[in-house]
Formats: C-alpha cells, sequence, structure tokens
C-alpha cells in the first residue's frame, strides 16, 4: 500500500491540486512559445502554429506569439509551484509561528553540531540544555536516578519504577515547543489523590508500562516531544543513595543525604555494581565534550559517576572535558565550599576526570546574597590559583541569570562552553561554529 500514497494528494480538500494543475499547462504554454523562438522547431509545427494563431505569417508575428507563450507559460507554471508549495509548506509551519526554515534548520544545521554529553541532573542539568540545544542537536543527557522525594518518591515507592522527575526536566528542556511543553508536562495536581503528583511523571511512568520498560517509555515520549538530543537514565537499577558524614555516621535515601546538617565525606551507591546503559557508554566515547554540571554535587553529578563504567568511560574518553561548578553553595550538602572543593569532592571519589572547571566570576545582587544567607548558601568562591594547582585550567566567566533566584543563564553558558570546544578545532569548524554563534545569539538577544 505504501506505494500509492501519492493518490492522498488527489483527495477532496488537500487544497493542492488545484495548483498543482497549472503546472502542466503553463508547462504546454512554455514549450508552444519556445518553438515559435526556435525556428527549426517553427518549421516542423508550422501548419499547428498557424492554425493556433490564425495563420499568422512568417516573420517578426512569430517572434512576438514566441515571446507572448513563454511569458505566459512561465507565469502560469510558477504561480502554479508557488501556490502549491506555499499550500504544503503552510501546513507544515508550526502554530506557534515556526517557520519552515527553522524546521530545516534544527534538522538539518544543528546535526552537524558537536557531540555533546552532560551529565547531572535537577534545576542546573536542564538549564543547560535549554542553552546547547540552540547549537547543536547531537546532545546526551545523561541523568542521576537515585531521587526519593516528592512526587517521583511517591511513584516509585507506590509502583517500583525509576524516578522521572530530573528525566522529565531534561525532557522538557530539549523539546523543540519548550513553552509549550513545560505548561503541560509541570503541571501539578492540587487536589484529590493524584496531589502533588506531575503530569509529566504520571506520563513516563503510564509510556513506561505500555512500552515494557523505563528506557523505552522514555525514548517514546522524546519522540514526541520532538527532543534535541536524547536523555537516558544514569543507570535502569533501583539505586539508592547513601551518604558517610564527617562523624563517621551513614544516612541512606537522598533527601537524607542532601539535607544532612553534618559534612559529607562521601557518598556511595547501592547495589554498588549498578550498570550503565550502553547507549550512555557510547556517548561518552564517542563526544567532542562531556561536561559535569551545573547541578548538585552529591546528590547530582557523583551519584552518575558512581554508576560502574561512566568514569572510566569519561577518563579514557578523548573528549574534551569540563566541570561547571555551581554558582552557589547549597546548605546541608555543599555549605562553605570553594570551587576547588567542589573539584576535590569529585577527584576524591572518581579520580581525575576533568580538564577545565568554569566558574562564575560575574557580580551577583546583594539583595539576593542576603536572602541566600539566611537560608544558609553563599556564592561559591572562585579560588583560581588553587585550581590550578589542583592540575586544571580554570575558565573564568560570568554566568549569572538576573532574576529572583541566583542561576546559570542558559544561553552564556553554552556559549562560554562552546567557544572552549572550538578553541581546539580546525579553522573550518571555527568559522562555521562562529557563524552559528551570531545567528543564535542575535536571535536570543532580541528576545
Amino acid at each position: 500500500m505504501s506505494r500509492y500514497k501519492w493518490v492522498k494528494w488527489l483527495y477532496p480538500g488537500m487544497g493542492v491540486k488545484r495548483w498543482l494543475s497549472l503546472v502542466p499547462v503553463g508547462a504546454v504554454f512554455l514549450v508552444l512559445g519556445m518553438m515559435f523562438l526556435i525556428p527549426p522547431l517553427f518549421l516542423l509545427i508550422s501548419e499547428t502554429a498557424s492554425m493556433a494563431v490564425g495563420q499568422m505569417p512568417n516573420g517578426i508575428s512569430n517572434w512576438l506569439a514566441g515571446i507572448f507563450f513563454t511569458v505566459l507559460g512561465l507565469a502560469v507554471l510558477g504561480y502554479g509551484l508557488w501556490k502549491g508549495l506555499s499550500s504544503i509548506l503552510g501546513e507544515l509551519s508550526q502554530d506557534d509561528g515556526s517557520s519552515v526554515v527553522e524546521l530545516i534548520y534544527a534538522k538539518r544545521y544543528l546535526q552537524r553540531g558537536p557531540k555533546i554529553v552532560v551529565i547531572g541532573g535537577g534545576t542546573g542539568l536542564s538549564t543547560l540544555l535549554k542553552g546547547l540545544k540552540e547549537y547543536t542537536s547531537n546532545i546526551t543527557a545523561i541523568v542521576t536516578v537515585t531521587d526519593d522525594g516528592g512526587s517521583s518518591g511517591r511513584l516509585r515507592g507506590d509502583l517500583g519504577v525509576l524516578p522521572p522527575g530530573d528525566i522529565r526536566n531534561c525532557l522538557v528542556a530539549l523539546a523543540d515547543k519548550e513553552s509549550l511543553m513545560e505548561r503541560v508536562l509541570q503541571y501539578r495536581f492540587s487536589e484529590g489523590e493524584l496531589s502533588g503528583h506531575n503530569l509529566g511523571n504520571l506520563l513516563i511512568v503510564g509510556l513506561s508500562q505500555i512500552c515494557d520498560g523505563f528506557y523505552s517509555g522514555v525514548q517514546e515520549l522524546s519522540k514526541v516531544l520532538a527532543v534535541r538530543g536524547q536523555v537516558l537514565p544514569s543507570t535502569l537499577e533501583d539505586v539508592s543513595l547513601g551518604a558517610v558524614l564527617s562523624d563517621g555516621s551513614t544516612v541512606r535515601g537522598e533527601c537524607c543525604v542532601s539535607s544532612s546538617e553534618r559534612k559529607i565525606r562521601r557518598v556511595f551507591l547501592e547495589p554498588a555494581e549498578c550498570r550503565p546503559l550502553p547507549e550512555a557508554l557510547w556517548a561518552i566515547r564517542e563526544a567532542d565534550a562531556v561536561i559535569l554540571g551545573p547541578g548538585s554535587l552529591y546528590t547530582s553529578v557523583i551519584p552518575n559517576l558512581l554508576v560502574k563504567g561512566v568514569a572510566e568511560a569519561i577518563n579514557n574518553s578523548s573528549a574534551l572535558k569540563v566541570y561547571v561548578c555551581n554558582v552557589m553553595t547549597q546548605p546541608g550538602e555543599t555549605r562553605n565550599y570553594s570551587a576547588s572543593d567542589h573539584l576535590k569532592a569529585i577527584i576524591d571519589h572518581c579520580g581525575r576526570l576533568v580538564d577545565y572547571v568554569m566558574v562564575n566570576t560575574g557580580g551577583i545582587p546583594e539583595r539576593l546574597i542576603g536572602r541566600y544567607r539566611r537560608e544558609g548558601a553563599a556564592p561559591v568562591g572562585a579560588d583560581i590559583r588553587k585550581l590550578e594547582r589542583m592540575g586544571v585550567k580554570p575558565v573564568k566567566e560570568n554566568l549569572v541569570l538576573e532574576s529572583d533566584v541566583v542561576r546559570h543563564h542558559p544561553q552564556k553558558l553554552a556559549r562560554a562552553l562552546l567557544k572552549l570546544i572550538f578553541a581546539s578545532k580546525t579553522p573550518a569548524e571555527r568559522e562555521r561554529f562562529m557563524q552559528q554563534y551570531m545567528q543564535s545569539n542575535g536571535t536570543k538577544d532580541n528576545n
């Protein structure tokens, strides 16, 4: 049946037939005009042509007739093609005003962007993804699955599924229609038995059961959202996060780890021998860059690195390796931590994995600093010299998004990372990146 799909173009109401039917009519006029203009052909059809123009004599009349039919043919042919294509392309355009050019740009141009693997979870990772998707669609997000709080924790306890919350946030960030999908998938019920549950979480769980697996469910939702890249859980096994604290005591569960008042000595996974997805290891091996963070150090970044084989894959990869340090410390998890303290924690758990540490050196409004200090948080100190002594290259950038909260600016962070990635590329690759950078820069600055 697939060979006859073209017949659907003939269905009533398609709005295409009437315009495309002008194409052969225009072609006939065009051929007739050329016959008048080309003497050898005119001689072959002189009798037919004479009848068509009422016994028009040879000479200048033939040239006038040729020009007339040629112009008429081109006009009819062009008008038919223009109206037909306009009708087709109009249907392909997005309801939110996105043009077909933008669709082709997303499909073709972004496919030639660098291959980037980002590892983490929470708000920090989704923030980075929002910026990166404007420059490349070759993105793989490897996301932690140790969350045991909120809607994700309830679904995990009731149904025995992997926590979908961080996965959902990343899918929304990479979705082609981000604003619409964010409203739909981030909707949270406030009443009844579903109170506190997130619509996106329920959708992922439902698809997981329909598609016989969490990974398959995530992939199907990715297709629905036209995700630029792919989102992978760090493991498909049911893992829990635990921590050994400074006094030697042990706590279990991500919520308990993140809310601990005592300093964290190290974190661990149970079971410790959990395996990663093969797709995640392959993406790391093929990547141009592997980005750790931003995100909660002990509950978003390091847990992914503890999955068996992930740290080894990063260490063996030829990709550029960057750790994006948080802008602010987190109460109960990284209180009083500097950038070098964040890096030291990664090294203590997984070895020396990164070549660069990106730190924020932009100013933070005093009104926000005061509010965060009352909550037990403060700006992360950019101790550049100490980072250099630890064998990494610090990258200083103004990365702050000016809003009611202190967050990384998606576009600023993405541009800083891409400049770092392309610094080691060939001149042709750099030129292509700069063209793409200027286009996206102009678009974003106008928004």
